[in-house]
């Protein structure tokens, strides 16, 4: 599994011919855009930051879209969405947590969660998460403070933050560093695993440079 992040909320994630996009930002963001074709894309909030179906398709690759909560199985990933809420935007709305097991590994993507305290059925659902995407950057999502008590009540393999820089508060990445005592952690361009490279982590922060 190789995993490239895009800025904002959006991730590659790669599994020999299958690519799954998460959040891909439409043309109508600020943010920047970045095509790929993509098979599967989710979508965790209808918000022109999160929701670029169209910039997700590329060639002949027309992706299934995943925009809400209920259990899916595409080409054998098996996805679940748990609702939850938003203030993205300052606009209160539906956030969808994905759980996805891909290549025996389960991916949790918070999206844009505003609060720490999960639905119930998410608590009774998210369970043996490998690799963990936070927002850390708030503007309606969670804060640095918040993400990190969050994420280790998770207890996740690897930790990758999301949501900083242009998607959020300027220092976000640096404060929730300190808070989870990873000032030093150096950001590299990629994330490839394979099942066994878990083994002995936890809590691990992986920052990924934005393509």
């Amino acid at each position: 599994m190789v995993i490239t992040y895009h800025g904002g909320e959006c991730f590659k994630v790669s599994q020999g011919d299958l690519t799954l996009a998460f959040n891909p930002p439409s043309k109508d963001s600020a943010l920047k855009v970045s095509k790929f074709g993509s098979d599967i894309v989710l979508s965790s909030l209808d918000h022109p930051d999160f929701n670029g179906v169209e910039t997700a398709s590329l060639g002949d690759k027309k992706p299934f879209v995943i925009t809400g909560p209920g259990e899916y199985e595409v080409r054998g990933v098996e996805v679940r969405g748990f609702a939850s809420e938003s203030s993205y935007g300052k606009k209160k709305g539906l956030n969808t947590i994905y759980s996805v097991s891909l290549e025996g590994m389960n991916l949790c993507f918070l999206g844009a969660l505003e609060g720490s305290d999960l639905p119930h059925d998410a608590k009774q659902g998210l369970e043996d998460i490998d690799i963990l995407f936070v927002p850390i950057g708030g503007e309606g999502a969670l804060d640095y403070s918040a993400a990190y008590k969050l994420a280790v009540q998770l207890e996740p393999n690897i930790i990758v933050p999301m949501g900083y820089g242009d998607g959020g508060q300027k220092d976000a990445l640096k404060l929730f560093l300190k808070e989870a005592g990873a000032e030093g952690e150096k950001a590299v361009d990629r994330l490839t695993l394979k099942k066994k490279d878990l083994e002995g982590k936890e809590g691990e922060i992986v920052i990924l440079e934005n393509s």
